[in-house]
């Protein structure tokens, strides 16, 4: 997602689970209830992910940014009919500079929330992730578990 774009390949992790799932054939409520709850989970991650693949791509198209630059340009030159020759330069040289500088940062505010995922000032971070996995680390320490991950560092299943 940094690079703005998805790696096209389905998620292993979903694969994995729908084989399990599969096999099973719940008989009682509580499995019954269980495996409806597990569909239902299943559809809100699925989800999840599909918004934060669409997110990466970003959302803003050409033709919106278009009309935002000329939108700026039209406010630059509006601004210069605003020249009073009346006033000391530093007084018209900070009206200008505040407005573009108003424009500016708006433009670059746009430009960050286009594209979350990209390294930079306002990139989004997987913290909840990581704060997960810590908790995860801890609860197996807290009851003794050593048995082997279900998965390596990056996530492929062992």
């Amino acid at each position: 997602m940094e690079i703005g774009s998805e790696s096209g390949a389905v998620n292993p992790w979903g694969l994995a689970l729908f084989r399990t799932m599969k096999t099973v054939r719940p008989t009682t409520s509580p499995e019954q209830s269980a495996y409806d709850k597990w569909l239902d989970q299943t559809s809100t991650r699925e989800e999840a992910r599909r918004d934060r693949v669409h997110a990466a791509e970003g959302v803003i198209p050409l033709s919106l940014w278009l009309v935002l630059f000329f939108t700026a340009g039209v406010i630059f030159v509006y601004m210069l009919f605003f020249a009073d020759s009346g006033e000391r330069a530093v007084v018209q040289g900070l009206l200008m500079g505040s407005v573009v500088a108003v424009m500016t940062t708006t433009l670059m505010v746009v430009g960050i929330l286009d594209s979350p995922y990209r390294p930079g000032i306002g990139e989004l971070r997987p913290v909840a992730m990581h704060q997960t996995l810590g908790l995860i680390e801890q609860t197996r320490a807290a009851l003794q578990q050593d048995d082997p991950l279900p998965c390596d560092a990056d996530g492929r299943p062992r």
